[in-house]
C-alpha cells in the first residue's frame, strides 16, 4: 500500500466511513495534509500510528484498484471545493485537481491526464469550446470524458458544447448527488 493515502484508501484500512475519517482529521487525531486541489492527504505511518493507539487493528496491505483521476476546472473557489470534497467523501476512490484558470487546466490534463473533467465554460480566459475540441482531439486525450458546468447554458449552447465533445451538460447549480451519480455513470463505475 502507498505511504500517502486519500481519506478513502484511510477509510478502507480503519476499515469507517470516509466522514469518520474527516472528524478525525478535522478533530486533530490523525495529522493531515491538503494538497493544492483541496483534498486530504495522510501519510500511512501517522494513520498507523493514530490506530495503534486507539486499539485498531491494522489489515494486511490489499492490492489498489485503478483509481479514477479527476479534474475539476473552475474559477470559483467555493465551487471547486464543493466539488472536490464530494468527490472525494465518496465510496468510490477518486484522485481529485482541481484548477483555476484554463492554463493551469492544460498543464494539468498533461500531467494529471484525468480520466474525467468537470469543466466551467465561463471563465475569464477559457473558451469551454475550445478546451472539449482539445481534450477530444488528441490522441492521449480522446477517451476523456467531459461534464461541462455552467450558468449560462441554453439549449443551443448545451447542443454547441457536445457537438465539441462534452459528454454531459448540466446548468448551475447542480446537485452534488446527481453530479457524484452522473461521475460515476460516465467512469462506468455504478453498481
Amino acid at each position: 500500500m502507498e505511504d500517502i493515502m486519500t481519506v478513502f484508501m484511510a477509510s478502507k484500512f480503519c476499515r469507517v466511513s470516509p466522514k469518520t475519517i474527516i472528524n478525525w482529521i478535522e478533530a486533530g487525531h490523525i495529522k493531515a495534509y491538503k494538497t493544492v486541489g483541496g483534498h486530504r492527504r495522510i501519510n500511512r505511518a501517522d494513520l498507523e500510528g493514530f490506530m495503534r493507539k486507539q486499539g485498531i487493528p491494522i489489515p494486511e496491505a490489499e492490492p489498489e484498484e485503478g483509481t479514477r483521476r479527476i479534474l475539476v476546472v473552475d474559477d470559483d473557489p467555493i465551487i471547486v471545493e464543493s466539488i472536490v470534497q464530494a468527490l472525494e467523501e465518496d465510496e468510490r476512490d477518486y484522485e481529485v485537481i482541481s484548477a483555476s484558470d484554463g492554463f493551469e487546466a492544460g498543464l494539468q490534463i498533461k500531467q494529471f491526464k484525468p480520466h474525467l473533467v468537470i469543466l466551467d465554460i465561463m471563465m475569464p480566459d477559457i473558451k469551454g469550446y475550445e478546451v472539449c475540441r482539445r481534450i477530444k482531439s488528441a490522441e492521449d486525450t480522446r477517451q476523456t470524458k467531459i461534464i461541462v458546468l455552467s450558468a449560462y447554458l441554453d439549449e443551443e449552447k448545451f447542443n454547441k458544447m457536445k457537438e465539441y465533445g462534452a459528454d454531459v451538460c448540466f446548468s448551475k447549480p447542480l446537485p452534488l448527488p446527481r453530479l457524484k451519480a452522473e461521475v460515476a455513470a460516465l467512469l462506468g463505475l455504478n453498481e
